[in-house]
């Protein structure tokens, strides 16, 4: 599957964007779809992830302000962020997490990547 990743841009703080991930088939079999973020210098980081059953998960700095969501039917992942910080300055990565067969093997797909940049 290919994912493409769009929405990002640049926002002033205090402000909101909301990302898109739309994948090239379907992503009802992906165990995670999550989103990430690389920050210059940093290493890559997860931002928020929901399951397959829809239950989510989100890093501890971004809770409360960020909501991942999926569309199965649209086959696409979103990420509203509110409240933007300086700190949320990042390059942001769309994964697709697929765990299968009877060993439990797992597959990463990554989309290109979209720049989020935060201004005071």
């Amino acid at each position: 599957v290919q994912l493409q990743a769009y929405g990002g841009g640049l926002v002033q703080a205090g402000g909101s964007l909301r990302l898109s991930c739309a994948a090239s088939g379907s992503i009802a079999k992906f165990n995670f779809m999550g989103w990430y973020r690389q920050a210059p210098g940093n290493e890559r980081e997860l931002v928020a992830r929901v399951n397959i059953g829809g239950t989510t998960d989100y890093a501890d700095s971004v809770k409360g302000r960020f909501t991942i969501s999926r569309d199965n039917a649209k086959n696409t992942v979103y990420l509203q962020m509110n409240s933007l910080e300086r700190e949320d300055t990042a390059v942001y990565y769309c994964n697709a997490h697929l765990i299968a067969g009877w060993a439990a093997h797992e597959w990463d797909y990554w989309g290109q990547g979209t720049q989020v940049t935060v201004s005071s």
